[in-house]
């Protein structure tokens, strides 16, 4: 199996991109919640740390900030990058396949998942492609395949639109080409009602994250009971300053697709059909220009796929060859 089809076969983990909204176009939920909750609702980042960290993850100071990342498998480098208000565990299927035959390395963005909170001084000079780099430094690392979700993917265009040195291919799913908006959403009654109790009450309960990753994944039976639990006892940690501070976002419609412009590294883009916040019409946004048309290779819920290499749209029956040469090998 392809990097392109492995990353297809996952696109659950699209639903991160809709997290961001979460964080700056839901204000009354993201705001009330530490003002009403109580104690026993919340994790303290102790506790999660004592739940969820295991022997593989480490924690590294960058920039002032305590980061928390795993490091594993040998081989080519990949980075992979999680969306807002998720964390490194989005990649964990995807690693337990690629970690025989590559080096992953993954952290979760300051201050959410495990890593430490961020002052408003350090929020105030880091931006997100800071810490990338820092880890990356301290870790050794010059050459990488960059792997990013939702704004995950927006990180991963501005390295390498900064660091083409550093990024030799890059590989994104579901990431927004605009500011994101809810606008044109359909909500499901069910999500409609647990949006409008996390208002009420400024708490995000168990059921909240259970709508709220059946709603964008598009088909709540792929999203296993472990993943639901743990979304759940993440987001109830005890709110941070600066939640979304080093999480990369688009400026504007003309900075994302700037940014794209000046991206050298050969580039794959992945999207899931079934998105209802980042439809394929965004990947069409980020390769607009002087790229070529491109439009989308699969309708309806399926994933959908778009490659540019060296400027040149590849068709669906190019997209996994073209990865094995992402990639740097056959990983069938």
């Amino acid at each position: 199996m392809t990097v392109a089809t492995t990353l297809r076969t996952g696109c659950a983990v699209c639903v991160t991109a809709a997290a961001l909204v979460l964080a700056t176009a839901s204000p009354a939920i993201a705001q009330t919640a530490p003002q009403v909750a109580s104690a026993g609702q919340r994790l303290s980042l102790a506790e999660l740390r004592a739940k969820y960290a295991d022997p593989a993850g480490h924690i590294a100071m960058i920039g002032g900030v305590e980061v928390y990342y795993k490091d594993e498998g040998r081989g080519p480098v990949m980075l992979m990058v999680h969306g807002s208000e998720s964390n490194l565990r989005t990649w964990d299927r995807i690693v337990a396949r690629l970690k025989g035959r590559y080096r992953i390395i993954r952290y979760d963005i300051p201050p959410q998942g495990l890593s430490g909170p961020v002052s408003d001084e350090i929020a105030a000079k880091l931006k997100p492609t800071d810490i990338a780099e820092g880890l990356l430094a301290k870790l050794g690392v010059t050459k990488l395949t960059f792997v990013g979700v939702s704004s995950g993917g927006t990180l991963g265009v501005q390295l390498a639109a900064k660091r083409p040195d550093l990024v030799e291919r890059l590989i994104i799913s579901n990431a927004p080409s605009d500011p994101v908006t809810t606008g044109h959403l359909v909500n499901t009654p069910e999500w409609t009602a647990a949006q409008k109790e996390a208002t009420e009450t400024g708490f995000r309960n168990q059921n909240f994250w259970d709508q709220f990753l059946t709603f964008f994944s598009g088909d709540g039976k792929r999203i296993t009971p472990e993943t639901r639990r743990y979304y759940y006892d993440y987001n109830r940690r005890i709110p941070e300053k600066n939640i979304i501070s080093l999480v990369a976002r688009v400026a504007n419609h003309d900075f994302a697709v700037d940014a794209m412009r000046r991206v050298k590294a050969p580039t794959l883009l992945l999207w899931g059909g079934a998105d209802p916040l980042l439809p394929p019409s965004a990947a069409e946004t980020l390769v607009q220009g002087d790229h070529a048309r491109c439009r989308p290779l699969s309708a309806g819920r399926s994933a959908g796929a778009f490659c540019r290499y060296h400027g040149r749209l590849c068709r669906e029956r190019d997209a996994q060859k073209l990865a094995v040469n992402l990639s740097g090998q056959n990983i069938a």
